[in-house]
């Protein structure tokens, strides 16, 4: 098919559609955008058509001629076929420009009149297509596009190659997609240019899946499912798309531990080799598919004594990927184990797990089996599988607990003790641990509907309250509910009212009536025995009362510190363990957080506790921040950041530490970009909580980016926020400094020193020392503004020590950045310039790069570079002692010092820009600048020229 430039496609893919493939698809863009081709290679079903036509679609805009085929392989064997796709619309264009001899060989295989064969036209063929080809990109340049290139017929694919690896510098491109299951994809080169980009696309990650499946109209599935569905289809597009389509016309979905519907289409694509196999071998596979781990001693245990020649055999075909030497029976691919499973009769499946339930030999394992191969309540049953969750809850497996819980359920009596109702309930529970907040909320709502035990319904009503988050105000009308339920019941009154502590801080925003109902939640559970509730409201309000800067927190740790504990909350992320690390971070403590913080978080990850986990890695990386460890606060913030979206828990949160960490260490842009979204969903939540969170991560990342104006208009609503909150601890957002320093940028000095004076006053009543350190250095900034140059430049001196010894690595090297720009360039910070300007003092820009480079903190550095390349040449300093060859070279700038000191050494630029943490842009505009300067060419130049220095 051939498209010309003035013709437009019906249906064009946009490149916005081309889910998780943003990687690949930039660097296939800009090899095409070079002139370069490209192709494209993976799996059956991997996305690479989707890639291709979104390719396409926006970079056939600059060719004047597109040519298109796309062979199948039923058509791969007639000769000639895909060249007339792609020629036989412009043959009447190009064929007076051909030599007769190329026309007529070109024209008899294109139409089919006459019998044209390579080997009696091989020559004048092959000339033909390369002449075509130069023809038509003699108007204008040419993109060849080309689908499925495995099933080119030979003839086509071998003039097409004959051509491409000749035509130089005409300005024709390929676009080619072929299939391939390793990286065997060198053959398939032949048929492109020499200089063909080959592009692998590999399977998608599960958040990508989620994202696709929503995109297709998949939207509302469980997180759960998402994750079975990832599994099973094994990061491949298309499959998951066809499960996902499967489960949308399924009316009722799979149970927990139950396979994926497997469609029609899908077994077909996967399950054509099975055919070939022996009946015994596929009863084989079928035991193989049935296990969690399938091993051949576990094949011959359950009965499959010939498991070795019938796995061989399966291997053969394709469908197993078993190492010769290695035990583990793996499947080539995850969907060929659950197209084979959903293939089987349901008796037969149950045979496979009966005989699975005595070969396994994990008891989890083997509870597991022995309810896939029961039907019908079976008290004997039941209890085997209550005590398999409970190992997998000790374990650490919350989610095998989820799963083998809700089968306990299933095979309990309805009289039996414990009920079934109970039993889903732990499994909710589990569920909640594990981060399967949909899972969970499903479970309770089901209790719902047939419970009348008002213990039961209790449980079950906190549970959706649980699942609900930060968006408390969805589940508002669910607590005069659970209050009915609860009755008189102190410890059922308890647990509402541990609930109405949340709703009163994210809903009510109403700090004095959440401390009052921690407290009153506290006592009922004290009343009535219930350990567990008690230290978690004496934890939370511990919490509450830091926020307030309230006189009694640190006596309400302590209480919710002693004994007896329970291990549950010890290392729950509202337990007394947290409330401890909140309050060591917030009082300047950061070795002791930084201990307490990681001790949690290698606990919670022993015990699979994946809720807690999300909100300990953020401690962590938040640790790390106040510590300037930019990089690692960075790490550590995405892998949160991802688990949090992975699994719905804690996303704001999440999301505001990692702007908070990419305006520090990553991208200004991605800092910006996560704020507001985060900005965005605390409003639609209604959490007044974290929308102060996200303004104050909103305004820093602007203050960063250079917005003034930006950084004062969120700072000020932080401000009103918190004020309405009654959260007086300025040690808890630690945003104060910047709406200082954003208002003396934008030359409001009077607003600027009521908020350092207002703040310094909390601060110095609850000993918040980096806090007090930082208001220094912003009054600084204001008396720099006003001219007070000397008490400006002592007083940033002192917060620069203070923040030093404090451990505050990216505030140390702030204060020394401002330093820097008031002692070279006072106008920058506001200030007058005086006596036509003020020289450097010991503190330079060096200073402040070696800081910032300390602490990894790119986007800071980038202010310093340019910072430095644009201050007047007089304030420009001399240093001590140039780099040995470099002396006569004391008119270059610091920058430009050490990249010419770097360059004598030998580095290359990437090495500079690797050693200074600046990008190789950077090194490049230097090295620019350093010829100018010294009125020399090269780099050879600078080698001759401090070697000539040398011999003088």
């Amino acid at each position: 098919m051939t498209v010309r430039r003035d013709f437009k496609e019906p249906a064009r893919c946009r490149p916005d559609q081309v889910i998780g493939r943003e990687e690949p698809f930039t660097a296939a863009r800009e090899q095409l955008a070079r002139g370069g081709s490209v192709l494209l290679h993976g799996p059956a079903g991997i996305g690479k058509s989707t890639v291709l036509r979104a390719l396409a679609a926006e970079c056939g805009g600059a060719a004047r001629t597109v040519l298109r085929c796309s062979p199948t392989e039923n058509e791969s064997h007639l000769p000639f076929l895909a060249l007339a796709d792609l020629l036989g619309l412009v043959l009447d264009e190009v064929s007076d420009r051909l030599p007769t001899a190329q026309r007529t060989a070109l024209e008899a295989a294109l139409t089919g009149r006459g019998e044209s064969t390579l080997q009696r036209d091989g020559l004048a063929l092959r000339l033909a297509v390369l002449s075509a080809l130069r023809a038509l990109a003699a108007t204008g340049p040419v993109l060849v596009v080309v689908d499925d290139l495995q099933w080119l017929d030979p003839a086509s694919a071998e003039l097409l190659g004959f051509a491409a690896r000749r035509l130089g510098d005409t300005p024709v491109r390929m676009l080619c997609a072929v299939r391939t299951e390793g990286q065997e994809y060198d053959r398939h080169l032949r048929a492109s240019p020499p200089d063909t980009l080959a592009v692998r696309l590999g399977p998608l990650s599960r958040a990508q899946t989620s994202a696709l499946l929503d995109h297709r109209g998949y939207t509302g599935l469980p997180r759960s499912i998402v994750r079975d569905i990832h599994r099973t289809s094994g990061g491949n597009a298309l499959f998951a798309l066809e499960l996902g389509r499967a489960l949308a016309e399924n009316p009722t979905p799979p149970r927990p531990g139950e396979p994926l519907p497997v469609p029609t289409s899908l077994r077909t694509l996967v399950l054509n080799r099975l055919e070939m196999l022996s009946e015994e071998a596929r009863r084989t596979l079928l035991v193989a598919s049935a296990g969690a781990r399938p091993t051949l001693a576990l094949l011959r245990a359950a009965g499959r004594d010939n498991a070795e020649a019938e796995t061989a055999q399966a291997a053969a075909l394709g469908l197993l990927a078993t190492e010769p030497e290695g035990p583990a029976v793996r499947f080539a691919h995850p969907m060929i184990s659950a197209a084979l499973y959903a293939e089987a009769p349901a008796q037969e499946r149950r045979a496979a797990h009966a005989a699975l339930s005595t070969a396994a030999s994990d008891p989890i394992e083997r509870a597991r089996h022995l309810a896939l191969a029961t039907t019908g309540t079976d008290p004997e049953v039941a209890a085997r599988l209550a005590e398999a969750a409970a190992l997998a809850r000790d374990r650490g497996a919350p989610s095998v607990a989820a799963q083998i819980g809700l089968l306990a359920a299933r095979h309990t009596p309805a009289d039996g003790p414990p009920s079934p109702e109970v039993l889903r309930l732990d499994a909710a529970e589990d569920a909640i641990t594990a981060g399967e907040l949909d899972l969970a909320r499903d479970i309770a709502r089901e209790v719902l509907t047939r419970a009348t035990v008002p213990a039961d319904r209790v449980r079950a009503w906190i549970i959706v309250i649980d699942t609900a988050g930060h968006a408390m105000t969805e589940v508002d009308a669910i607590f005069p509910q659970a209050l009915a339920d609860a009755g008189e019941d102190p410890r059922l009154l308890a647990l509402v009212h541990y609930q109405l502590t949340w709703r009163a801080v994210l809903v009510k925003g109403d700090f004095d009536e959440a401390r009052e109902e921690a407290a009153y939640a506290a006592a009922l559970a004290a009343r009535a025995g219930d350990r567990y509730t008690e230290l978690m409201a004496l934890a939370f309000q511990a919490q509450i009362e830091t926020l307030m800067g309230h006189p009694d927190a640190p006596a309400t740790i302590r209480r919710a510190l002693e004994e007896p504990q329970d291990p549950r909350v010890a290392c729950h992320h509202n337990g007394a363990g947290y409330s401890r690390f909140r309050w060591l971070i917030m009082s300047d403590q950061l070795p002791e957080a930084r201990a307490a913080v990681t001790a949690l978080l290698r606990e919670v990850r022993r015990h699979g506790w994946v809720e807690s986990e999300v909100h300990f890695l953020r401690g962590v990386a938040e640790t790390e921040l106040h510590s300037g460890h930019c990089g690692r606060a960075l790490d550590l913030a995405r892998e949160s950041l991802r688990l949090a979206r992975d699994t719905g828990i804690g996303e704001v949160a999440s999301a505001v530490l990692t702007s908070l960490a990419e305006a520090a260490g990553g991208e200004v842009d991605r800092a910006l970009t996560l704020a507001r979204e985060a900005v965005e969903h605390a409003e639609e939540d209604g959490d007044q909580m974290y929308v102060s969170r996200a303004l104050a991560a909103l305004g820093h990342a602007q203050l960063v980016a250079g917005d003034a104006e930006g950084a004062v208009r969120s700072l000020r609503r932080v401000r009103e926020v918190e004020q309405g909150l009654g959260i007086t601890d300025p040690a808890r957002g630690r945003w104060h400094g910047d709406l200082a320093e954003a208002l003396v940028r934008s030359g409001e000095l009077a607003e600027a020193q009521d908020v350092i004076d207002v703040t310094r006053e909390q601060a110095l009543r609850l000993d918040r020392d980096s806090v007090l350190a930082v208001l220094d250095r912003a009054e600084a900034l204001v008396r720099a503004a006003r001219g007070e140059r000397d008490a400006a430049v002592a007083q940033l001196t002192s917060a620069q020590d203070r923040l030093g010894k404090l451990g505050y690595g990216l505030e140390e090297a702030r204060a020394a950045f401002a330093l820097a720009q008031l002692r070279t360039a006072p106008e920058a910070l506001g200030a007058p310039r005086a006596g036509g300007g003020c020289g450097p003092g010991p503190t330079s820009y060096d200073e402040a790069a070696r800081l910032f480079r300390r602490c990894r903190a790119l986007p800071w550095l980038r202010q310093v570079e340019a910072a430095t390349e644009a201050r007047p040449a007089e304030a420009v300093p001399t240093p001590a002692s140039a780099p040995d060859g470099l002396d006569g070279l004391a008119g270059l700038a610091s920058m430009e010092r050490q990249v010419a000191a770097l360059v004598m050494e030998g580095a290359t630029n990437r090495e500079i820009a690797a050693r200074l943490f600046i990008s190789v842009k950077t090194v490049e505009a230097t090295l620019t600048r350093v010829y100018r300067k010294l009125g020399i060419r090269s780099r050879v130049d600078i080698v001759r020229l401090a070697a000539g220095r040398r011999t003088t």
